[in-house]
């Protein structure tokens, strides 16, 4: 059953229809390379491009007497065919069709993927610039640490999708490859010279070698790709939860009119759609599993790993997909607050400038184990007892014995903190730099024009 989520030209991909109609372009391309060869009649090859088609119905009605689908899919063919059809499906073995179509399914899917990918990039991109410039705590461990910028963390989200971008670009590559080596992969009934130009026709490229089925590596590279994809889709949409949350508040995903969050609670405005995203990067990444399993089979090929593919490649290509676009409404749609994040970030009344303090004490000539001391007994003595941390360092006799009031006030510079973000855009987005650097130098040329 497809899933009601997927999109449908990916539904499409999947269907039997278009399984069925690929088994039926790869047995093509290779009758029409053989019969080039001289190997099949011409007019065989003639009569199989013109006539050869199935009826999806009649396939499954002849499976379910044979228990073979690829031997169900070539009767159903050849009793439309008629005499000619002795030469369909001539020198070949089951997954010489069904791997090298499995191949063009895939690419397919993946051209899909690398446009949801292209999309993602680019609204994370127009909402870093966005934020570049709108300051908010940054957290480890969950706790406060030092200022960033709502746009640095966005502009991190965009750098792992430029990798993700790279690293799914060489995954479907590798999978471009199609196989007609036989039942062993010996090449017993053809040559490897006839494979590649099969594949050729194909668009694909030849395995340099294979058993009688393109190694399972492929896949698994494959898959695990979508499941680190799927993990920053997971990291980001969880990174928003976070933000959410009723303490925080800091950014919010899309809340419609007419939405409801609770049964219970009309007040209620739940990140769902990041819980989504989050819940179902478990199962691409739990599909990547399968596919590490499928690499060990037995000898020359046993078929453990194909029951398993027939679920895991369509589902984990078609929640890619389905994430990818979620997850790219979902960052262009949020909501962000940010005059609730620099509430948040001054709440701790400068707890956070700690380090710049520390360090500003130890270029003043203060050992770094006095200088630690220092700061760290007067931070924790304002959080425990809910003190302004600056003012206390301001008016700490010990401290500004050591430090000049100026330099103390430049310790609690939120503009210093900040000050190589635009080198850090620079080096995230070297384009969009290169792009405004072009359109200064023309508008100062037209200038003096």
């Amino acid at each position: 059953m497809i899933p009601r989520y997927t999109r449908p030209e990916m539904a499409r991909i999947w269907s039997d229809e278009n399984r069925f109609r690929t088994w039926l372009a790869v047995e093509v391309a290779a009758t029409e390379t053989l019969a080039a060869a001289g190997i099949v009649p011409k007019e065989a090859a003639k009569a199989i491009h013109a006539r050869a088609d199935f009826n999806v119905g009649r396939i499954f009605e002849i499976e379910a007497e044979v228990k073979h689908d690829v031997i169900a899919f070539t009767t159903a063919v050849a009793e439309i065919v008629g005499p000619h059809a002795r030469w369909f499906h001539y020198g070949l073995t089951s997954n010489d069709v069904v791997d090298t179509a499995q191949a063009l399914l895939i690419q397919q899917a993946s051209a899909l993927i690398a446009g949801d990918l292209e999309r993602l990039a680019e609204v994370l991109e127009r909402r870093a610039w966005e934020f570049k410039d709108t300051p908010m705590i940054g957290r480890t461990h969950g706790m406060h640490a030092e200022p960033i910028t709502f746009g640095f963390k966005i502009a991190n989200w965009y750098s792992e999708s430029q990798r993700n971008i790279a690293r799914f670009k060489a995954a479907a590559e590798d999978l471009r490859v199609g196989k007609f080596s036989g039942a062993v992969g010996t090449f017993a009934h053809l040559t490897p010279k006839l494979e590649e130009k099969m594949c050729a026709r194909l668009g694909l490229k030849a395995a340099a070698v294979s058993s009688q089925v393109i190694q399972r590596d492929r896949h698994a590279h494959y898959l695990a790709t979508l499941a680190t994809m799927a993990s920053t889709l997971d990291k980001i949409a969880t990174e928003i939860r976070h933000l959410q949350r009723t303490e925080v508040r800091e950014a919010e995903e899309y809340f419609s009119e007419k939405q409801k969050g609770s049964s219970a609670m009309p007040h209620k405005r739940n990140p769902v759609t990041c819980e989504q995203i989050s819940g179902l990067a478990r199962v691409v990444r739990s599909n990547a599993q399968a596919g590490f399993e499928n690499v060990a089979l037995w000898h020359e090929r046993d078929i453990s790993h194909s029951s398993a593919e027939r679920i895991i490649i369509p589902d984990s290509t078609t929640l890619a997909d389905y994430l990818l676009n979620k997850t790219a409404n979902l960052i262009e749609t949020m909501y962000v607050y940010p005059a609730r994040m620099m509430a948040n970030l001054e709440s701790t009344r400068g707890l956070v400038y700690s380090g710049q303090l520390l360090l500003d004490l130890v270029e003043s000539g203060v050992s770094r184990e006095d200088a630690y001391r220092l700061v760290q007994n007067r931070a924790m003595r304002a959080w425990k007892e809910d003190l302004d941390f600056h003012e206390l360092v301001v008016n700490d006799p010990e401290i500004r014995g050591r430090v000049p009031r100026a330099e103390i006030e430049h310790a609690f510079d939120l503009k210093r903190q900040l000050k190589n973000i635009d080198k850090i855009f620079a080096r995230v987005f070297p384009r969009r730099l290169a792009a405004r650097v072009t359109a200064k130098r023309q508008k100062a040329r037209q200038r003096k024009a």
